[in-house]
């Protein structure tokens, strides 16, 4: 077991490191992509013609999207950044979760008994409904349905907490903060909780 979290470290550690350098070439790409299509970049130039011919069909489904969405075609490259910085977070995060709960495992497995089966299934439950508040938050800033089959989970997951709260607490501006409340008082509760066991 503990050599399958050592494997999963390295694994975080080597995707970071890609990660980073993947979202550094994207965004130099994007860059110049985006002055070709503003025409910061002569329309006429070899590097226009090579990004007309290369790059723009490859963010033709994101321009579309944009499009249909009402925004500007010229930020196509934009939100394409955005997507791959965003795809490069919830992996690393995903697999960082991963590791955690299979620490949390093994270190119940050490512990024995039923204490150490509780203390598994309370941290499960409590990673489980960080991970559905952290979806919730980033689906707040695209426009996904709350009923879609995808995302439905971590409504039904954290509606029952996120509600009361946003009763007590106004939101700031636009921003609703309840889901911030909720994360840290789940995880200074389970602190408590897990001390306990």
């Amino acid at each position: 077991m503990s050599a399958l979290i050592d494997s999963l470290g390295i694994a975080i550690e080597v995707l970071r490191v890609v990660f980073l350098v993947v979202a550094g070439a994207a965004t130099a790409v994007c860059v110049v992509d985006w002055a070709v299509r503003t025409r910061r970049v002569s329309p006429f130039s070899g590097v226009a013609r090579f990004f007309r011919r290369s790059v723009d069909p490859v963010l033709a489904p994101i321009e579309r999207r944009v499009v249909r969405g009402g925004g500007l075609p010229s930020t196509a490259p934009w939100w394409a950044l955005g997507a791959v910085v965003l795809s490069g977070i919830l992996v690393l995060v995903a697999l960082g979760f991963v590791r955690g709960q299979l620490a949390v495992l093994a270190a119940a497995m050490a512990m024995g008994g039923g204490r150490g089966i509780t203390r598994v299934l309370v941290s499960w439950a409590v990673g489980i409904f960080q991970l559905a508040l952290i979806v919730r938050v980033i689906l707040s800033w695209v426009s996904v349905s709350p009923t879609s089959r995808w995302v439905r989970w971590a409504y039904v997951l954290t509606e029952p907490v996120l509600r009361p709260l946003r009763r007590v607490i106004p939101p700031i501006g636009i921003i609703d903060i309840t889901p911030i409340v909720a994360y840290f008082l789940v995880w200074i509760i389970s602190g408590f909780v897990l001390s306990a066991l």
